[in-house]
């Protein structure tokens, strides 16, 4: 099949921090068994302005004869006719990965594709009473072919990788007044951005992996820590909590995670047995002395983790499914 993806191939649209979230799960995953080509809205934007980089995405569509067209949107980028037009050259799929935070973005950018993909899993009955029934569920997943096992020696005890923002710094520096080491990395952290094979590295060499929260926090003990932080959480966009991508890249790896609670993912992971949680930030402590004292158990939940998301939620999987959902050709192509 020839895929047309619109999409950035660097994090936010800037080199320096390296490769997108879509490029190595999208793009990567995508172009093992289908014939892909990235269209860099972003950078297209950047070199010749917007008007000129509608105008070559229309002209990239008419020209491509692709089978389908993925957009993973970003703000307004992209022109509303020239989506449209995109339309009458080939099925068209949009994905919203953010869908739970960002309603008004996803309701007024929806009705111009024939798909577009929500990860909640309450997504048929919420979009369909909202008029907009051709949504398909489409949660983050892992691609196989980056994260997996290394048989890696541990080298931490815990770490952590990801965006700073005040909660998690303050989650952070609990653990470590509490005497736990933790390893961080990740943009706007003292230690900044490691390459993508290092953050695989890292997940491999930990006894606990910790997935911790990105959307606002009320924790009064959070808000008293620092002034500034109360402001910062109004001003946060990120209004509810969802499964996200690191949920399943720590799992394909084979490592162990400790992970914020999130409606849903129940589903996706039987919790105590293929992930753990923690509820608040003393919970957060305990459960990190008391799965660093067990060796075997950690590694028992680990692998399980690993066999369900192997099982169920790569990206090649979620990719065929959505395909088949769309009524397109899951013939397979050479790869770009």
């Amino acid at each position: 099949m020839k895929i047309l993806l619109v999409c950035m191939e660097h994090d936010y649209g800037d080199p320096a921090r390296g490769r997108s979230y879509e490029y190595f799960n999208f793009y990567d995953s995508l172009r093992a068994s289908h014939t892909v080509e990235l269209f860099d809205y972003m950078q297209n934007l950047k070199a010749h302005g917007r008007d000129r980089m509608n105008r070559m995405l229309v002209e990239t569509a008419a020209e491509g004869h692709f089978d389908v067209a993925i957009f993973s949107p970003y703000t307004d980028q992209m022109d509303p006719a020239a989506v449209d037009s995109v339309r009458m050259h080939t099925r068209t799929l949009c994905f919203f990965h953010d869908d739970n935070w960002r309603q008004d973005f996803v309701r007024a950018w929806a009705p111009r594709f024939d798909f577009f993909t929500s990860s909640d899993y309450e997504c048929r009955n919420k979009y369909v009473k909202a008029g907009l029934p051709h949504v398909i569920h489409f949660p983050f997943g892992a691609n196989e072919r980056l994260y997996k096992p290394l048989g890696s020696p541990k080298r931490y005890d815990v770490s952590f990788v990801g965006g700073w923002n005040p909660a998690r710094e303050w989650l952070i520096r609990r653990l470590r007044k509490a005497g736990i080491e933790v390893a961080v990395a990740g943009f706007g952290w003292p230690g900044g951005i490691i390459e993508h094979d290092v953050m695989v590295r890292m997940f491999n060499e930990t006894r606990i992996n910790l997935n911790l929260t990105n959307s606002r926090c009320w924790d009064l003990r959070m808000l008293a820590s620092r002034p500034i932080n109360g402001m910062r959480q109004l001003r946060s966009k990120k209004t509810a909590e969802q499964i996200k991508a690191r949920h399943f890249e720590i799992n394909a790896c084979g490592a162990f995670q400790l992970s914020y609670y999130v409606e849903g993912l129940e589903r996706a992971f039987q919790i105590g047995n293929e992930i753990a949680v923690y509820v608040d930030a003393d919970d957060m402590i305990d459960k990190v002395r008391y799965y660093l004292a067990d060796d075997e158990l950690r590694e028992r939940i680990a692998a399980a983790g690993h066999r369900r998301t192997m099982a169920e939620h790569t990206f090649a999987q979620r990719f065929e499914g959505v395909f088949a959902q769309m009524g397109v050709s899951n013939s397979q192509g050479v790869a770009a």
